[in-house]
Parts: structure tokens; C-alpha cells; sequence
């Protein structure tokens, strides 16, 4: 007699334990209706609530997409989902010799991935059936005797190579950020499926909501409420998936800020954001090569540098110069490392340029200006800050008069920045959640220093 999901959570010998409780009857009529379970008189109005379905399932599906907010239990059942997959289902038939059928979580990020492997293997280890299945274990991964093993990635295209996936399990997917690419969510996707192929493995994807934009939500827009046969979406706030959820949390973090609790307790897609510029328009304004332009003696250069101390953060400097009513960006610089070190490169790089004096973000406080004056340089700090940039530049991108140089994650860090409208009307803009914007921003600081009509700087101190 197979194992399923309903009895996973509600017997006594697995793990009734933790998820037979009130607090939890949510999640198992959401999960028993996905695995195609006759639903019981109490779960049925539970999964029509939450599906916005008009009818019970008749059958299993492929794919299970679950908007809920904050704290409702996500990363518990993603590790509940994962050890049912892997332990309770024989895929030996299906497997070549040495083949493995992986269940993959990918998070959007280490720490993320660590606190779901922490659940999975407290699952495991809690159980002595499925403790003795342990056929070796490490920080990411879980091998069992049955040929199946469970590991945690964080997310990207790469990870999936070289897998036969019988269920990945897609953590957070509305916070995946790349560099390196702008639709990280898309691309990983396409690369999962291909490796599901031969297991008919499922795809597990839960997230609280972000922006009205991508994977999520372009699934939640085509799938919430109709009746596909191989797509499930459900949404739910908080408090419904986690009644133990005391409310004063949400209360508080309404009063804090409304739209963003809306999403984070709420679970719905917010609002108030929207791209800041399309991704066709960066790239269209974008040159072939080179990625850098050499000096010439015919035009004079600008520089606008966005200091890091250290951290995940680049510290990048832009030279760009006028060519009649265009902007030519002509480098942008980024690195990862000794502060000063890179100061005394880039100070070397402006005296190539013909600059003397140049403008910086003054987030990093004085340490950039006086570092700089030791090479010669004088720093004048930017009278706007990073989000008013990105807005007077704007006008000059949209209407062609920039040119780019074609640095991928340069392109990546401007289609990714989001506009954000206050209750007051008033727009800033700023990257995504788990992002990064250095690149753009000394970009922008060289654009808004030389577009026509935007003379935000005081020439004279430049000359």
C-alpha cells in the first residue's frame, strides 16, 4: 500500500506529529487536492478557497504554484514535499544503472537554502525509517538507499545540468535575482523541465508575491481559478495557511507600510511597482563593441564613481563624455576588493581621461573624497541621490540619446530597476529586493551629469 500525501501529514509513525493539527488543515487539503486525492466534506471548501476553483480535482497535476504570504508555512512544506518525493516513490524502474532521481530545492539564495535543508533533514533524522534510509549526507545533500537523493541549490540555469529530476521544488521564486541575466526565473524553468522529462517529475514552485512581473505571476495571471488540468495555483494570506500566526505581526507591518504588507501578509502582487525601463530600450541604446572607447583629445570626459566598502557590492566607476545632444558612456568599471586599491586604479584611469575632478555617490560618507584628493583627484558629490539619477536620466535613454557600452550585467542591473510610486504620488526608483544596482548607478550619475537639459551639476567647479 503506497504512502500519500494525507497520510505523510496526519500519521502518528511519519509526520502527524507536526502537521496533523488545525494549524495545518489548510495545506492538507491544498496538497491532497494537487495529488489528486478524493477531498474529504472538510477539506473541499478549503481548496476551493483556495484555488478559486468551482469544482474538486479529478486527477494529479504537474505543477503546483502557491502565492502565500510571509511566515505561512512555505519552507515547512517545501521540506515536507521534498522528503515525500524522495522517500515514499520508486523511480528504480525508470533509472539507468548509477542513475539517481534528484528532488532539487532551489532557494533564492545560500541562507535561504540552508534554513529549507535544515528542515529536511530534521524530518528525516526525526523519523527512524527514514533516518535508517540515509545513505550518506552533507551540507546540501541527502542520498537515500532507494536511489533517489534530495539537494538544495540556489537558483540557476547551471545547477540543473546534468540531472534526471523527479521533483524540483522552486523556493521564493518571486526574489530569484541574477546578475547575469534579467528573467532568471524563465531561464531556469526552461532549463528544469527538460531534466523532469524522463520521471514525470513535478514542479513545486512557492513564493510570497512581488511585482506584477515575472514567472509567478505570469503563471498565477493565466492559471488562478481555471480549470487546467496540469497547472494548480492557489493564493493565500498568512493566517490562512498559519492560524498561529498571532496578528498583531500583521498589524504592525500594515501600520509599518501598507503595500509592502500586503504582499509580504496578504499575499497579493503589489501595485505600486512597475519596471523602470524596458530591457529592449537599454539594449537598443546599447553598441556593439567596444566594451571601453580609448581617450581622444577631442572630447572632454566626465566621471562618476559609487564606492563599496566591501560586502556583495561592486565599487564601479563610469567615464562618459558629450557628443552634441548625445551621452556616450564611454567605460564603466566594477570590482570586487581593497578599497584603496581600487581608488588609486581608478584615480590613474581619470588622469588618462583628461579628469581631474569628478562626481560620487555620497552614501559611502567622506572616506571617497579623501582617498581620492591622495591621487590627485577632487570628489564633488552628487547634489541628487541614486533614485532622482535614474530619473533624470530616463528622458536621454528612452529618447535614444545614449550609447552604452555592452556589458551584460550593466544591461541586466538598468531593465531590472523598479519605479515605485508613494501614497503622495511621488516615483523613486531602486533595485529589486536581494539585487544589485552599482553598475547602473555610476551609468546613470555620467548620463544625468551630461544629458541635455537636465543640468543638475555646477560646470564651473569642473573646470
Amino acid at each position: 500500500m503506497s504512502v500519500t500525501i494525507r497520510d505523510a501529514m496526519t500519521a502518528p509513525e511519519l509526520f502527524g506529529g507536526q502537521f496533523s493539527g488545525d494549524t495545518w488543515s489548510a495545506w492538507r487539503a491544498l496538497l491532497a487536492g494537487f495529488y489528486g486525492l478524493p477531498l474529504t466534506d472538510d477539506e473541499r471548501p478549503d481548496f476551493l478557497s483556495l484555488t478559486g476553483r468551482k469544482s474538486v480535482p479529478q486527477s494529479a497535476f504537474d505543477e503546483l504554484w502557491l502565492v502565500v504570504g510571509r511566515r505561512g508555512g512555505k519552507s515547512q512544506c517545501a521540506a515536507l514535499l521534498a522528503v515525500f518525493e524522495a522517500a515514499f516513490n520508486d523511480y528504480t524502474d525508470r533509472l539507468s544503472p548509477g542513475e539517481v532521481a534528484t528532488v532539487m530545492i532551489l532557494a533564492a539564495d545560500r541562507k535561504q537554502a540552508r534554513s529549507v535543508f535544515r528542515y529536511i533533514s530534521g524530518l528525516i533524522e526525526s523519523n527512524p525509517m527514514l533516518a535508517a534510509m540515509v545513505a550518506r549526507e552533507d551540507k546540501e545533500s541527502i542520498e537515500l538507499t532507494n536511489r533517489t537523493a534530495i539537494e538544495v541549490h540556489t537558483a540557476s540555469f547551471r545547477a540543473t545540468r546534468g540531472y534526471t529530476v523527479a521533483c524540483c521544488i522552486a523556493d521564493e521564486i518571486a526574489f530569484w535575482r541574477s546578475e547575469d541575466s534579467a528573467n532568471p526565473d524563465f531561464e531556469i524553468l526552461n532549463a528544469i523541465r527538460p531534466a523532469m522529462a524522463t520521471l514525470e517529475g513535478k514542479l513545486i514552485a512557492l513564493s510570497s508575491p512581488y511585482s506584477k512581473r515575472g514567472a509567478l505571476w505570469d503563471t498565477y495571471r493565466r492559471y488562478f481559478g481555471l480549470h487546467d488540468n496540469s497547472v494548480l495555483v492557489a493564493q493565500a494570506p498568512s493566517k490562512v495557511m498559519n492560524p498561529s500566526l498571532p496578528q498583531r505581526v500583521i498589524d504592525q507591518a500594515f501600520t509599518r507600510d501598507p503595500e509592502a504588507a500586503k504582499a509580504e501578509y496578504g499575499a497579493q502582487f503589489r501595485s505600486d511597482l512597475e519596471a523602470f525601463i524596458n530591457r529592449e530600450v537599454v539594449e537598443g541604446v546599447t553598441r556593439s563593441d567596444p566594451l571601453e572607447l580609448p581617450y581622444n583629445s577631442r572630447h572632454r570626459y566626465f566621471a562618476f564613481a559609487d564606492p563599496a566598502g566591501g560586502g556583495q557590492d561592486e565599487y564601479t566607476m563610469s567615464i562618459g563624455h558629450r557628443e552634441d545632444s548625445r551621452v556616450i558612456v564611454d567605460l564603466v568599471r566594477a570590482q570586487k576588493g581593497v578599497p584603496s586599491e581600487i581608488t588609486a586604479e581608478y584615480a590613474a584611469l581619470m588622469k588618462a581621461y583628461g579628469i581631474r575632478q569628478a562626481h560620487s555617490d555620497k552614501y559611502a560618507g567622506s572616506w571617497p573624497a579623501d582617498e581620492f584628493a591622495k591621487h590627485g583627484i577632487t570628489i564633488e558629490y552628487s547634489p541628487k541621490p541614486r533614485s532622482e539619477l535614474y530619473l533624470d536620466a530616463l528622458p536621454a535613454l528612452t529618447s535614444g540619446r545614449v550609447e552604452l557600452p555592452p556589458d551584460d550585467r550593466l544591461i541586466t542591473q538598468f531593465s531590472g530597476l523598479e519605479r515605485k510610486t508613494s501614497r503622495a504620488g511621488r516615483d523613486s526608483v531602486n533595485h529589486p529586493p536581494g539585487a544589485h544596482d552599482d553598475r547602473a548607478n555610476a551609468a546613470a550619475g555620467v548620463i544625468a551629469l551630461n544629458a541635455h537639459g537636465s543640468q543638475i551639476w555646477d560646470y564651473s567647479k569642473l573646470l
